[in-house]
């Protein structure tokens, strides 16, 4: 396999299209979610993201990174004011719902609506969650940082509750997100379904790897 090297030059040198189509893959497989927001008159909003990521278990936080505020950020605002957002995996059934969110609809225009996708109410939680989503999470809103670098906004969130299917859940804790159908993104716009390849031992210097079976 050939290698190229591209420098941060040449990067800078791109269209802010190539730019960002280009930055945005190298991470690799990226978590494909849907973050539901409700504001205080009653209006839900839907956005697809793939920048939420673990932050710790005790308490079980997550994080998310919102885009710049030179433009309403929907997600963003219905956060601040009511604290509460769902989080909503993303499966093959509805990955081209999830991906149309993406498009920027007027604050009065529910993406739920627009995008043929269900809200629903669970446990009288503020905001709503995806009824076609196999696996979701009630978050709680902590704090919100500013990144000084682009502008970006690092939300921190505190998990409430979680609603998977009862086959996806192990005893030990895991949670087999293959057999919920979770689908991951990679760039902007390429979805990718998951593959289980191996489940290894916990890693000690002292005894080799081996292969689990579940």
């Amino acid at each position: 396999m050939k290698t190229i090297r591209i420098s941060e030059e040449e990067i800078s040198q791109f269209s802010d299209r190539k730019r960002v189509q280009f930055i945005n893959s190298l991470s690799g497989f990226k978590p494909c979610n849907l973050i539901g927001t409700i504001n205080g008159e009653g209006n839900s909003n839907l956005s697809i993201v793939s920048s939420v990521f673990h932050l710790g278990a005790n308490p079980a936080l997550l994080g998310l990174i919102i885009r710049p505020d030179s433009v309403p950020r929907d997600t963003l605002i219905n956060l601040r004011e009511t604290k509460a957002c769902t989080l909503n995996h993303v499966n093959q059934s509805i990955m081209a719902k999830a991906h149309q969110t993406s498009a920027r609809y007027p604050k009065e225009i529910s993406e739920f609506k627009a995008c043929g996708l269900t809200e629903e109410i669970l446990e009288d939680f503020k905001a709503p969650f995806v009824a076609e989503s196999n696996i979701k999470m009630a978050l709680q809103f902590v704090r919100e940082e500013k990144l000084p670098e682009n502008g970006c906004h690092f939300i921190i969130t505190r998990i409430t509750d979680v609603y998977i299917p009862e086959e996806s859940y192990r005893e030990d804790g895991r949670v087999d997100i293959h057999k919920a159908d979770t689908v991951c993104v990679g760039g902007l716009d390429t979805y990718y379904k998951t593959e289980r390849l191996h489940r290894f031992s916990y890693a000690k210097p002292s005894s080799p790897l081996s292969i689990l079976e579940d």
